[in-house]
């Protein structure tokens, strides 16, 4: 399946095409209406979901509430298998849509706002409705940390964090120790708040390595950190003043949940790697997890090159982002960092599973003349990765990567072509 149109260069043609054709196939296997369908059915009054089962006969209600950037399509998908069984519903994501029983709603990313905040009390008052008779079906997707505001001080808050994270280069584990100890609803909280009601979490994972309880900043998973963790990632990166609650410890709140991982950035550098095989590679997945720097990054990846062989990775690049920079992408960067080191014969792509690579585009392919290239059409490839400002010089050398939304939502997707 193809998503958007190829990038037309007329250097290492077949290698790009593979290239793409790889990313493709990884997107492809996490879309999120397919993964709700293959992962969910009703039958009779039987509602399984991946290994479990629930009986609706032994339910007053059926609610369904989510959150994130897949959540308004994975609900929309639950509510064409489940009908009017559903008795009411709310998501917050990305785009607003229609549906009988449930309310798409559109929220903003990265950044909490007023809207959010909006969005997340009328879902609060939902989950306040419920009784330990209902069964609630929580939509938890990458990007949930951000729509999912509450109380009001978690917006400005949440704002000021996420802009001091960015400067200082924070990785997903220490950003979102923060994120659960300023809300209500992170970090258990959701449990907590639809206490004693039946909780299902389907979550889709947006976090590399099986973190499963850092997705959205886990509003369903009892949480290990502390106030004290909160407060040492605060001190060890210098980043300001924050008033800080501790999540639920209480294993009562979490007896009547299920967390069910739906679809992880496992699935689709499984299904990279079956594509690179049937276009001749071997194929290797190195990890789901790169975290890294993007140096280091690419370096793990040059280090398990070899001739004909495609390396498969997964994560999200960490790395400062200066207070003046300019139009660029987390993929954009690594791309470009991998651009520099790259041999004859080497092409490289990072894509953002959900198609926005912090802007427009899905991210980028790049190959050994695309410093070159970019050399020729006035830009210094390594100025603009110190400035940030990536997006002009690939879209120059005609290295970006064109893709609509996907509607999914796994991290990002790496790829190292050896010819």
């Amino acid at each position: 399946m193809g998503i958007g149109k190829r990038t037309e260069i007329p250097l290492i043609v077949t290698a790009r095409q593979d290239a793409r054709e790889i990313i493709d196939a990884g997107i492809g296997a996490v879309l999120t209406d397919a993964v709700v369908r293959r992962s969910v059915r009703l039958e009779g009054n039987t509602l399984r979901i991946a290994g479990s089962s629930f009986d609706l006969a032994s339910y007053r209600h059926v609610h369904v509430i989510g959150f994130g950037k897949a959540s308004c399509e994975a609900s929309a998908a639950l509510e064409s298998v489940l009908g009017r069984r559903v008795t009411k519903g709310i998501a917050i994501g990305t785009e607003a849509r229609t549906c009988e029983m449930i309310d798409l709603c559109e929220a903003t990313h990265p950044l909490p706002s007023a809207q959010n905040l909006r969005l997340t009390e009328r879902l609060v008052k939902q989950c306040e409705s419920v009784t330990k008779d209902d069964l609630v079906l929580v939509v938890v997707s990458g990007g949930g940390s951000a729509m999912l505001c509450w109380p009001a001080s978690e917006c400005e808050q949440g704002i000021r964090l996420y802009e001091a994270s960015n400067r200082a280069g924070l990785s997903i584990h220490e950003l979102n120790t923060v994120r659960k100890h300023i809300s209500s609803l992170k970090g258990g909280g959701l449990a907590k708040l639809l206490y004693p009601a039946t909780v299902v979490g389907l979550i889709f994972s947006d976090v590399p390595g099986g973190h499963d309880d850092l997705v959205a900043s886990g509003p369903t998973y009892p949480d290990a950190t502390t106030v004290a963790d909160a407060r040492a990632v605060i001190s060890k990166y210098d980043l300001g003043d924050y008033e800080l609650m501790e999540t639920p410890k209480d294993a009562r709140y979490f007896g009547n949940v299920t967390n069910i991982v739906l679809v992880s950035n496992r699935d689709a550098l499984a299904a990279m790697a079956v594509k690179a095989g049937e276009l001749g590679y071997d194929a290797t997945v190195i990890g789901a997890d790169f975290y890294d720097a993007p140096e280091k990054l690419v370096s793990r990846m040059q280090n398990a090159a070899a001739p004909k062989h495609a390396v498969i990775a997964g994560g999200e690049s960490s790395y400062p982002v200066p207070a003046e920079h300019g139009t660029g992408g987390r993929n954009q960067h690594v791309a470009l960092t991998a651009a520099l080191v790259l041999r004859a014969g080497q092409t490289f792509a990072a894509a953002a599973s959900d198609g926005r690579d912090n802007g427009s585009h899905g991210g980028a392919i790049v190959d050994a003349t695309t410093v070159a290239r970019a050399r020729d059409a006035g830009f210094d490839a390594d100025t603009a990765l110190r400035t940030c400002d990536e997006t002009v010089l690939l879209e120059r050398t005609g290295d970006l990567i064109e893709m609509p939304p996907t509607g999914a939502n796994v991290s990002d997707l790496y790829l190292l072509l050896s010819e």
